[in-house]
């Protein structure tokens, strides 16, 4: 709660941010996108746990990839996200493929009242096998846009890993180009994995609109 999951929904759906909505909202939306020059809809649930990591069935078994969200200027957001680490991890056990999970620190925005640092989310998530990220559902759209890509390139590899050895890159920022997949070969294995950077393609992708109707509680800007 509090870490900014609509924001970062409503970002991706319409490139728009939002600073009020029903913080008790549970709703799934769709998208069609097109990544790395695949067409894919893209579904995402933006869950409203009120009391954690309780009851998640509905979206273990629902789901494809997880995106643990926290926000870097609110401690206790990011300690809540071992709970729902270690509920992906169990769920994950055994199977092949692992479904993909992306941590990600919201609000970068909010710099200088950073409480969580950058080095932190680097070792949860290098703890825990993920992906990370740091964005900004307040500024940069195409920052959020890269990170749900992100999600459906893993989903895509993960079927061309089993009995391979894992190959991600760890940490993702903005700063560089994002690497080709056919060069995937040559990000270090996740024991060893340095600080890798990558950036979204300032060419966006033909999109329909999305369906407004499904926003109902929120207030658009």
């Amino acid at each position: 709660m509090g870490s900014g999951k609509s924001a970062l929904t409503v970002k991706f759906l319409t490139k728009r941010f939002i600073t009020e909505y029903d913080p008790y909202l549970e709703d799934t939306y769709s998208s069609e996108e097109t990544v790395d020059q695949q067409p894919v809809v893209v579904k995402v649930m933006d869950t409203a746990d009120q009391d954690g990591p309780v009851d998640c069935e509905r979206y273990l078994t629902w789901a494809s990839a997880f995106l643990v969200v926290y926000s870097i200027a609110e401690r206790h957001t990011f300690e809540g996200c071992q709970a729902y680490l270690d509920i992906l991890a169990l769920h994950s056990r055994g199977e092949t493929p692992q479904p993909p999970i992306i941590l990600l620190g919201n609000k970068v925005d909010m710099e200088r009242y950073r409480q969580v640092s950058r080095c932190e989310g680097v070792a949860l998530a290098s703890r825990y096998s993920c992906l990370f990220f740091e964005v900004s559902a307040c500024l940069d759209f195409l920052s959020v846009q890269q990170v749900f890509h992100e999600a459906v390139r893993e989903v895509r590899r993960e079927p061309d890993r089993e009995g391979a050895p894992l190959l991600r890159p760890l940490y993702i920022s903005e700063d560089k180009p994002p690497p080709s997949l056919s060069n995937s070969s040559l990000l270090p294995p996740l024991a060893t994995a340095k600080l890798v950077s990558v950036k979204s393609s300032r060419a966006q992708s033909k999109r329909r609109a999305p369906t407004l109707t499904l926003l109902k509680g929120f207030k658009i800007f």
